[in-house]
């Protein structure tokens, strides 16, 4: 579970909502399914229409992401590689062909099946590469969803106010009405500028910031069995790979971990 953004939308809701009790309003009025319905459901069909359907369905999945993403654990996988090196520095690169069956990661699996094939390191580079780019470059259209929602949302709410406006107009002859409709019509940009701007785009960031967690992670993979390959000594493949280590994680548990970048200034001093 990612506290951060679990607080931090639930301080943005909170902070309005009671900035907006101290000046006497209420809840209820800013309650409207209607204006709800108008904002939600033009801002999804407009990121429908520019998206292909695949696209727009991978990104309502990555939602979780925000919340509750469970990234791949750094010091686990150096542990990892480092073992390996060990290992093939005792025995040859060939004896890694036994660890091939407890790897989980795919891409790592896959480097290292090539390794251990024979392949060239600058051949297992080019071909890992390629596959980290063309992951990457599906992988940046997720959060690219979330900003066009982000863009659609607060005019899509103004299409609302303007609908609720042409209502009240019918009204003119009743003053209490037409102040009454006026203020509902105005829920509809409420619901426009606060969908973007407490969800979408925040949403957007977070799943860009974990788009390029887990590929420095494959990176630091891809580097590590390059350097098996090359013949180097474990303990150097261990400070090399440290570079690649972010300084902090708040998943899961939501702690804070300064002891990577700790590692990584050990590794480069």
């Amino acid at each position: 579970m990612d506290i951060a953004s679990f607080g931090g939308i639930a301080l943005a809701i909170i902070g309005i909502l009671a900035g907006m009790m101290i000046e006497g309003g209420s809840i209820a009025q800013i309650t409207q399914p209607t204006a709800a319905m108008i904002v939600f459901g033009g801002t999804v069909g407009a990121v429908m229409l520019q998206f292909p359907l695949s696209i727009f369905l991978a990104a309502l999945k990555s939602i979780v992401k925000v919340f509750l993403h469970k990234g791949a654990d750094g010091e686990a996988v150096l542990t990892q590689i480092v073992g390996f090196a060990n290992k093939a520095r005792k025995s040859g690169i060939v004896s890694l062909d036994q660890e091939l069956g407890s790897i989980t990661d795919p891409f790592l699996k896959q480097a290292l099946m090539l390794a251990v094939d024979g392949t060239e390191p600058n051949e297992v580079r080019k071909i890992m590469q390629l596959e980290l780019d063309n992951k990457s470059e599906i992988e940046e259209k997720i959060p690219a969803v979330f900003e066009a929602a982000g863009g659609y949302s607060p005019t899509v709410g103004i299409i609302g106010a303007v609908l609720g406006l042409i209502q009240v107009m019918k009204n003119l002859d009743n003053i209490d009405e037409v102040g009454r409709g006026i203020a509902t019509a105005f829920v509809a940009t409420i619901y426009g500028v606060a969908l973007a701007n407490l969800i979408c785009l925040p949403a957007a960031g977070k799943l860009k910031f974990r788009h390029r967690e887990e590929q420095m992670i494959k990176e630091m993979m891809l580097e590590g069995v390059i350097s098996i390959l090359e013949g180097m000594n474990p303990r150097m493949i261990e400070t090399k790979l440290r570079t690649y280590l972010f300084e902090s994680k708040s998943e899961g548990s939501g702690r804070a971990s300064g002891n990577a970048m700790g590692k990584v200034s050990e590794a480069t001093a």
